[in-house]
């Protein structure tokens, strides 16, 4: 499989449940792909105008293909994926949590090392002790020379979805 088919399998996909931009800079780095997607729910009383609470849930994805990576490259890329967090997450009463999503999707296999520092990566940060939610991260990178799909703790719950489809 090759970027082009990959990233339209991945448009299809996403496109069901998150608003999906096509050739997205940020920070000066080009995004081959960038997915949002806001859930709000609510619980109220005889009338949605009389709301007793609510909260959101939002996920961020930033898709980038490249040939090769090289350390210098997976730190970059992390470097965005983190300052997106801040960048992108307003925190307010009503937010529960938002989970930023990077895919590095690559057309050679990486080394081992940094294969261990995709399953190794940690990012969890709470907002005002946790009263206006918190957000994590997910780290994925895929493989289409091998159709393997690494990812950190947190990506574990979406990589299936990440996983080539023939």
């Amino acid at each position: 499989m090759n970027f082009e088919n990959y990233i339209c399998s991945l448009k299809d996909r996403l496109s069901r449940y998150f608003d999906l931009q096509e050739g997205f800079e940020f920070e000066g780095m080009e995004f081959d792909l960038y997915a949002k997607s806001f859930v709000r729910n609510e619980k109220y009383i005889l009338s949605k105008r009389f709301t007793i609470y609510g909260f959101e849930n939002n996920e961020y994805c930033l898709i980038k293909c490249a040939e090769q990576v090289d350390d210098d490259a997976i730190d970059a890329f992390i470097d965005r994926i983190k300052s997106a967090v801040d960048r992108f997450i307003i925190p307010h009463e009503e937010h529960m949590s938002s989970i930023v999503t990077g895919v590095l999707v690559v057309g050679h296999t990486p080394g081992r090392q940094l294969i261990n520092k995709v399953k190794k990566f940690k990012f969890h940060k709470g907002f005002a002790f946790g009263f206006k939610g918190w957000a994590d991260i997910r780290l994925i990178l895929v493989d289409l020379s091998t159709g393997e799909v690494v990812t950190n703790k947190k990506g574990r719950d979406v990589e299936k979805f990440y996983r080539i489809k023939e």
